[in-house]
């Protein structure tokens, strides 16, 4: 009878930790979902995190980009900076070619010169023509300058016999000429004020913009035009040293 009864009891007792093993083992497994659906969540919260950080990055450097092709087609653009009231009529009289804003941009500034038909007087007397003791071409082609250049109507409001006499004197003529050019490149906004020329002397840029004046002696044709090596500005007169003005 006790026999009978010690089985019955330890078969209750192996079916109850039967069932207490199953449910612990559901509620283990239970848990071990819960915690990989966490994961998966996280996992999938990070890769959109990421896909937001790399759109924003890809949006922002496309950005730059489109400002960087911005900024280098003003650079690229030779016509950016011009400023003049008779930079229309240097265009309609130069179009294109070598000696238009565009053609002049690819030569260094003694060679663009050359190829400008308002600049032929000046050309000649830079290159030795005029005076064969007097060829700047290669100072002006080999370096940064910025250059008063006088058009050849600013030259033939000079008296011949002035002119003719400049020819003659080449110490004269490249005194003059050097006067002309201010070591360095000035841009519109940056030239008005004093500058220290080539031979040494001091010219005076007063105003701004079209009414820029150059010792109150020359007005602006047409400036800021660009050369491989220089910035220009073509004037309406020949500006004279003050150390030959004293001379005269």
């Amino acid at each position: 009878m006790n026999t009978m009864r010690n089985s019955r009891t330890y078969g209750l007792f192996s079916i109850g930790a039967v069932a207490l093993l199953g449910l612990t083992a559901c509620g283990g497994d239970g848990g071990g979902d819960d915690d990989a659906d966490q994961a998966e969540d996280q996992a999938a919260e990070e890769t959109t995190e990421e896909e937001a950080t790399e759109e924003q990055t890809d949006e922002d450097a496309d950005e730059s980009a489109e400002d960087s092709e911005t900024e280098a087609d003003e650079d690229m653009d030779p016509a950016s900076e011009l400023v003049g009231a008779a930079c229309e009529d240097y265009a309609e009289t130069v179009p294109d070619g070598d000696g238009s804003v565009e053609g002049m941009a690819q030569d260094p500034v003694a060679t663009a010169a050359s190829n400008n038909p308002m600049l032929t007087t000046l050309t000649s007397a830079v290159s030795g023509e005029l005076n064969p003791d007097v060829d700047l071409v290669d100072t002006l082609n080999g370096d940064e300058f910025t250059v008063l250049a006088p058009t050849d109507d600013a030259f033939a409001e000079v008296p011949e016999e002035d002119l003719a006499a400049l020819g003659e004197d080449a110490d004269a003529l490249s005194e003059v000429l050097t006067y002309h050019v201010i070591p360095g490149q000035l841009a519109p906004e940056e030239i008005p004020g004093e500058h220290e020329t080539v031979n040494g002397e001091t010219v005076m840029v007063s105003g701004e913009g079209e009414d820029l004046m150059f010792d109150d002696e020359a007005g602006l044709v047409c400036g800021g035009v660009q050369t491989d090596n220089a910035t220009v500005y073509m004037i309406d007169a020949v500006l004279m040293p003050a150390g030959d003005a004293a001379e005269e």
